[in-house]
């Protein structure tokens, strides 16, 4: 990092937000392309969105033609007029869209990233370069923000041009924000309770922290084996950093609150605070235990009433099918079999026996 100046302050300050849909760009274009087998190969792209005195704003990106040579840094080709031609097509599609910086999926700063930068000064004056890690490897933001600045040496030497990194965080609209809860809807676990996503995230920040700690020291530890110079401004925010950190070593002055010794009251607070939010989370799970075992009895209570009327109707139809069958028996033996009456046939009989009687007379 440079000397601090009004310059880099400026950078430094400010707050730099990444689309989600320029990451989804970028994974594609590199999946698309030969890079991804090669692992020294990288993509390169433009960066566009809006950029003032504070915030700056990459909402959109395209890919552009890149090749460099793997065994010497300094031989590269990016072709500027196809970024022209696209950069004046984007500009008729939305012209609040500017080309803003570049970016390439890295994952770390190159040799040739300052000659390319200079490059994209014809276009904008303070190149962004973004580096966004295709193929991360651990839990964190994937984006890296960097500006080229002038560091003054504090031998008096020339100046020369390096890259100062800039805090990135990935922030999306409300109608990104929508598309993404929709697509990750099939993806989350129901099953997972929230409980669990809490430990989760803490295990991923826990790590992140661990991983930063071993970066500074492993940067301490090349400082003083003279692998690095001394760089004040490194070493100011680092300190900084050590006296944001509470004291736990105070020595015994007493009893503290409620007994405890004066060396152990922030631990002593952090127990306490973490026992009442342990207690707010287990209270929490126990209520939506039971909350889930009484829907699961009230559903067993309405799945058992509903076999019941079924079973119910069923008997009532059985029992109406009977009845009708033993009424249907009861007319058959009542109607003889060729559809006359006992008495009508006697009569016909009788009738038959005079006839001859007549025809002999």
């Amino acid at each position: 990092m440079p000397p601090t100046t009004a310059e880099t302050l400026s950078l430094v300050t400010r707050n730099v937000s990444v689309a989600p849909l320029v990451l989804l760009s970028t994974v594609d274009h590199y999946n698309r392309t030969e890079a991804n087998k090669s692992k020294s190969k990288r993509v390169v792209g433009v960066l566009l969105g809006q950029n003032d005195a504070k915030n700056v704003r990459v909402s959109n990106s395209f890919a552009v033609p890149f090749e460099e040579d793997e065994r010497d840094p300094s031989v590269w080709f990016l072709d500027h007029n196809y970024v022209e031609s696209m950069n004046d097509m984007f500009k008729q599609v939305n012209a609040r869209e500017k080309l803003i910086g570049w970016y390439h999926s890295g994952p770390k700063l190159r040799a040739s990233d300052l000659e390319i930068n200079e490059l994209f000064k014809r276009y904008t004056p303070n190149p962004l370069l973004v580096i966004i890690d295709v193929q991360p490897k651990e839990a964190g933001v994937p984006t890296d923000a960097y500006f080229a600045v002038e560091e003054i040496k504090d031998d008096g030497t020339t100046t020369s041009k390096t890259f100062v990194h800039t805090p990135s965080i990935i922030e999306a609209e409300e109608a990104e924000e929508i598309g993404v809860e929709h697509l990750l809807r099939d993806i989350r676990d129901v099953a997972v309770g929230t409980l669990s996503t809490r430990i989760t995230n803490q295990l991923q920040s826990l790590q992140g922290l661990h991983l930063r700690l071993r970066d500074i020291q492993a940067y301490l530890q090349k400082v003083l084996d003279g692998a690095l110079p001394v760089n004040h401004a490194i070493l100011g925010n680092l300190q900084d950093v050590f006296n944001l950190l509470p004291n736990l070593s105070t020595p015994k002055s007493g009893a503290g609150v409620n007994g405890a010794s004066a060396d152990g009251e922030l631990s002593h607070a952090m127990s306490i605070k973490t026992n009442d939010q342990m207690m707010a989370i287990y209270l929490s799970s126990l209520i939506r235990a039971i909350t889930a075992f009484h829907d699961l009895i009230e559903n067993k209570i309405q799945n058992r009433q509903q076999q019941e009327e079924k079973d119910a109707a069923k008997k009532e139809g059985e029992n109406g099918a009977k009845d009708g069958e033993k009424k249907d028996g009861d007319k058959k033996e009542n109607v003889p079999a060729n559809g006359v009456s006992g008495d009508s046939q006697e009569a016909s009989g009788d009738k038959e026996k005079e006839g001859p009687k007549d025809k002999k007379k």
